[in-house]
């Protein structure tokens, strides 16, 4: 059996991606997606691989979703959502919301798939946080928050999994030129260009390369680490 992957969020401007590069490097991709199923079907067929549905942030759709997977070698947990605004302005449904996507579903993700993978004592699992999950970002409190908890999800599980010969690591990305960023207008993102050392916006194709690394045996020494892709935005 080859080399089968399961990329929540599959749909979207990185996971997409990342699913086309995994698929390149001779993957079997599971395409997850929650309400763009057109987009996921088309990455599917693009790649050879499967829309596979689920809100992550529900147990019973997560244990569905790896019902029709079966077993995977590696997990990209990438589903998730953002809110921009001040702490007054967010509600606690905004923050459960975010809470639920971003932390849960990589939690429910991440014990779903660990059984399989201890019993090949071998695999791989993928975090997608941010760098405001490193640092924090003003009026980005609860996304801040969320992705901290991917963090801190993934040094644990790196130390706790090591032994049965799966890898855990974490990509921080920075800002990426991906529909998530329709709320800035242009002044906005240009002045994030010029605060990015680099003096450019990183792409989806950045964060899926640095993916099929982590991915790959290249990585084999490499566990519970946060590595950080924002072209010099945040260094820590």
């Amino acid at each position: 059996m080859g080399k089968r992957a399961l990329v929540t969020g599959g749909s979207g401007g990185i996971g997409s991606e990342i699913c086309r590069a995994l698929a390149g490097d001779g993957w079997e991709v599971f395409v997850g997606y929650h309400s763009s199923r057109e987009n996921a079907e088309k990455v599917a067929a693009e790649t050879g691989g499967t829309a596979v549905y689920a809100d992550v942030s529900k147990p019973r759709d997560v244990e569905e979703m790896f019902e029709k997977t079966g077993g995977v070698d590696l997990l990209v947990n990438n589903a998730g959502v953002a809110h921009y605004g001040l702490i007054t302005d967010l509600s606690y449904d905004d923050w459960r919301e975010l809470f639920g996507v971003n932390a849960d579903g990589a939690f429910l993700c991440c014990r779903a798939a660990v059984p399989y993978m201890v019993r090949q004592k071998s695999g791989c699992i993928i975090n997608v946080s941010s760098m405001w999950g490193q640092v924090g970002a003003s009026c980005e409190s609860a996304y801040s928050a969320s992705k901290s908890a991917t963090v801190g999800l993934t040094k644990a599980l790196a130390k706790e999994l090591a032994p049965s010969g799966i890898r855990v690591n974490c990509i921080a990305p920075g800002v990426v030129l991906t529909p998530m960023l329709s709320v800035f207008s242009d002044d906005e993102l240009e002045d994030l260009r010029r605060q990015t050392p680099l003096s450019f916006l990183g792409e989806p194709k950045d964060v899926a390369a640095l993916a099929v690394y982590l991915a790959s045996d290249r990585a084999r020494y490499m566990t519970g680490q946060i590595i950080g892709i924002n072209g010099g935005f945040v260094i820590v």
